[in-house]
Formats: structure tokens, sequence, C-alpha cells
């Protein structure tokens, strides 16, 4: 610190008027060369520096500026893809079970249709039983009616006479179109 002020005092001793020349002394001549670098640096580079500094300042303020607005728009986004998403879980939940509910309702249909279709099915195969076995019993009464009647008109014709055989033929016809009436 000597060294300094001592320069600055040494600076007061030069003579006004004389020769120019070189001050070879360093450490008298740098504090006072930085001095003075100093002083016009800041003299001079000091708006520069402001405003560079403002510039710079700007520039990151509106980058976070942008950066806040780019935000609020992806919260936004966000939320509206959050919204949406919910509303086709809905849906989807909502088909899923009008699905089920359509299936389980369509099962049923065809459950009772089926067991419709298996009651018509039974009672045809037993209108259809009950009409074979009519009929069956139908046939063999004409065939055993049949042979009775040929065993008996053969005893007949074996053991009768001609005027018996004739009453007993008669009878028989009239017993055969009370017969075919009652069919009938």
């Amino acid at each position: 610190m000597k060294n300094l002020t001592d320069s600055f005092l040494s600076v007061g001793q030069w003579p006004l008027a004389g020769s120019f020349g070189f001050n070879t002394d360093i450490l008298a001549t740098n504090p006072i060369n930085l001095s003075v670098v100093f002083g016009v640096l800041i003299f001079f580079g000091k708006g520069v520096l402001s405003d560079l500094l403002d510039n710079r300042k700007q520039k990151i303020l509106n980058t976070i500026r942008n950066s806040e607005e780019l935000r609020g728009g992806a919260i936004e986004q966000l939320e509206k893809a959050r919204a949406r998403l919910q509303k086709v879980e809905m849906e989807a939940e909502q088909f899923r079970v009008n699905g089920y509910s359509g299936i389980e309702q369509e099962r049923l249909n065809l459950i009772n249709s089926t067991s419709k279709i298996l009651e018509q099915l039974e009672n045809y195969k037993n209108e259809t039983v009950l009409f074979e076995q009519q009929r069956a019993i139908n046939e063999v009464r004409q065939r055993v009616f049949q042979q009775a009647l040929q065993g008996a008109l053969g005893a007949l014709n074996s053991c009768l006479n001609n005027e018996l055989h004739l009453r007993t033929i008669s009878t028989n016809i009239g017993m055969f179109g009370a017969m075919k009436e009652i069919t009938d």
C-alpha cells in the first residue's frame, strides 16, 4: 500500500515541463496505468455492460415467461386429455355393461326360444306317437276282425246248412254296416 501512495506522491514531484521519457519503475507505473484503464473502462464500459446485462435479463425473463406460458398450455392440454380419457373410460364401461346385459338378454331369449321349440317338438312327437299307436291299433283290430270273420265263416260254412248260412251272412252284413257308421 505504501508503494501505491508513494507512486501517487512521486507524480507530484515530476517536472511540469521537460523531456518526455519512459518511467522504468514498474511498481510506480502499473498502479497508475491500471487505475487509468479501470477508470476509462468503468466510464465508457458502464453503459455497454449495463445494456448487455439488461438485454440478457430481458432474454431470461422472456424465456421464463414463454416457458410459463408453455407450461400453462401443457397443463391445460393435460387436463383436456384427462377429461377425454375419463369420458372414453366411462363410455367403454357403459358399452361393456350394455354388452354384458345384451349378451345375457340374448342368452335368455335363446334359452326361452329353444325351450319353446323343444316343447313343440315334444308335443309333435307325442301327437305322432299317439297317431301311430291309434293307426297300429286300428290295423290290428281290422286284421283280428278279418281273421275272426274268416275263421267264423269257415266254421259256419262247414257246420251250417244253406238257410242258416244265409241268415248268418245277413246278420254279419248288418253288423258291418253298423260298425262302419260308428267308425265314420
